[in-house]
């Protein structure tokens, strides 16, 4: 133990070790998805940090961290971004300095009984604070969300069913305070197990006691088509034959709708006509809608947009959604005029896309509604669970990844759709242009197998509609809003308990007056 701590007396090496720490909970998500590692992924990181020589030391644990985590998350950015990648890692890093401090607020010396049982609560909160803020499209938006590596676990798509993939973050990390609590804290492993056994209990009694949603036994036929890699000159022309010939396949089948994925079409469908004819000609062929998604400078504003578009027998039906959340660099620059040297180093989106300005519910043939999400915006739950509150039975991402295979980054999208599914109570689908595709139940669970990126297919899926509404959609973010309630009564208490400290500490003596001359004063003379 003493050559581990003089090994981490240099400053470097200890901040090599938490961002080496800080990266593990990345084993969590695809492609390991090794979902039981994230119950002790975080305990390295806190060992670490709740052993800093000072406050500031542990604000750089805790950086040092953040980075590692957030590097680690997105280093299929790499190729793309470049130096950027370690930029951005590095900014958003920052965001969990606070944290490392908490930590070792709590934890660190000997830390008393009732030190400990804060932790168990504090240490989420903050958590939970740190992935609000990061949450925000301008950084990036909550891609990598601790819980978002539970979307395989039907017990913990049941608790997202009520508290969202934030509860699902609290628990992940409360665990993790209760394990580290029991390797390095000998008098404080009894509220450490006390609060394991509460998370089971809780746990255990969201299972029995948590509306499930209603199943009334209506299915709707869903297909999906994916044209793989088309790349090359003229790729949007051969990208729309290739999804013609692929859907032309579905005819016969009877499919209520056909989704293409996003960019699935090149071109501005007014000024294209054809390419609307073409489209038409297929929905009557195979009777079913088609939702398309058109990344193309619009004929009627100026910009781009990337759109999903409803494409019946006649034409396009006039339902339409405009991508609102915008990836940062890829398809916007934040703060342009100042970030701009990033095209320069890295395939940053040379212009910026256009946002869309409201979410929208379509009607498909024989009532069903859809609601339409377009690329990262499934790692947002606030725009699900909107869709859902909208009245939407099924939810759709269509999504793209072509610039990411052979990475981790077509599966963790793909993992998202199930906790988008399992927190509303709505079946969902993910149809992409180039893999990993795939369809989730009401509860979040697969239906089918994927579609991989080495696919280039059409493929249907009888999706299960439900009815009823989930604690999530009903109550929302409830979660977040208790960590930060936490948070604030811990700041309170603490603060109320330093001024009782200062009023309650002896007074030095004072010293004996002294005279004109600088002599003391003798009393009584």
């Amino acid at each position: 133990m003493k050559t581990l701590d003089r090994w981490l007396a240099s400053s470097w090496r200890r901040s090599g070790a938490a961002a080496a720490a800080g990266a593990l909970p990345v084993l969590a998500f695809p492609g390991p998805a090794l979902w039981w590692w994230a119950w002790a992924a975080l305990v390295p990181w806190l060992l670490l940090t709740r052993t800093a020589p000072t406050g500031k030391r542990a604000v750089y644990d805790g950086w040092c961290g953040g980075f590692g985590f957030m590097l680690a998350m997105h280093h299929w950015l790499l190729p793309n971004l470049h130096v950027f990648t370690f930029v951005i890692a590095a900014l958003l890093g920052v965001l969990w300095a606070p944290w490392g401090w908490l930590v070792r607020r709590l934890l660190g010396g000997a830390p008393s009984v009732r030190r400990v049982a804060a932790s168990l609560v504090v240490l989420p909160s903050g958590w939970l604070a740190v992935e609000l803020v990061r949450s925000w499209e301008g950084l990036g938006g909550p891609w990598g969300m601790l819980g978002a590596g539970q979307w395989q676990v039907a017990p913990a798509l049941r608790l997202a069913s009520v508290g969202g993939v934030w509860l699902l973050s609290f628990l992940v990390v409360a665990v993790n305070v209760a394990v580290a609590v029991l390797v390095a804290v000998r008098r404080a492993r009894v509220p450490a197990l006390a609060g394991l056994v509460a998370t089971a209990a809780a746990a255990s009694a969201v299972w029995v006691w948590a509306p499930r949603p209603g199943a009334g036994g209506e299915r709707v036929a869903i297909a999906v088509v994916q044209p793989g890699i088309v790349a090359g000159a003229a790729s949007a022309d051969r990208r729309f034959d290739r999804e013609e010939e692929l859907t032309r396949r579905l005819a016969g089948r009877d499919p209520d709708l056909i989704v293409w994925g996003e960019s699935s079409v090149g071109f501005d469908l007014d000024d294209r006509p054809d390419l609307a004819r073409r489209l038409a000609a297929l929905s009557r062929e195979t009777g079913a809608d088609i939702l398309v998604n058109v990344d193309a400078r619009r004929s009627d504003k100026p910009g781009i947009y990337k759109s999903s578009v409803l494409v019946g027998p006649e034409g396009p039906t006039g339902d339409r959604y405009d991508k609102m959340r915008l990836v940062p660099f890829g398809e916007y620059v934040p703060a342009r005029s100042l970030l701009g040297w990033a095209t320069s180093v890295g395939e940053a989106a040379g212009e910026d896309r256009r946002r869309g300005t409201e979410q929208v519910v379509m009607d498909v043939g024989d009532g069903l509604r859809i609601g339409p999400m377009v690329c990262f915006e499934s790692a947002f739950p606030d725009m699900s669970r909107r869709l859902a509150a909208d009245g939407a039975e099924v939810l759709l991402a269509q999504s793209s990844t072509s610039t990411f295979q052979h990475t981790w980054a077509p599966e963790q999208h793909a993992s998202l759709a199930a906790l988008r599914a399992a927190e509303t109570g709505r079946p969902m689908v993910h149809a992409t242009l180039t893999g990993v595709s795939a369809v989730y139940d009401a509860n979040g669970a697969r239906i089918g197998s994927w579609l991989g990126t080495d696919a280039s297919a059409a493929r249907m899926y009888e999706v299960p509609l439900t009815h009823g509404e989930t604690l999530y959609v009903r109550y929302g973010d409830w979660a977040v809003y208790a960590a930060l309630l936490t948070l604030a009564t811990w700041a309170a208490a603490e603060g109320a308990r330093a001024v009782r400290l200062r009023r309650s500490a002896p007074r030095p003596p004072a010293p004996p007056a002294r005279t004109a001359h600088g002599s003391p004063a003798r009393p009584g003379h």
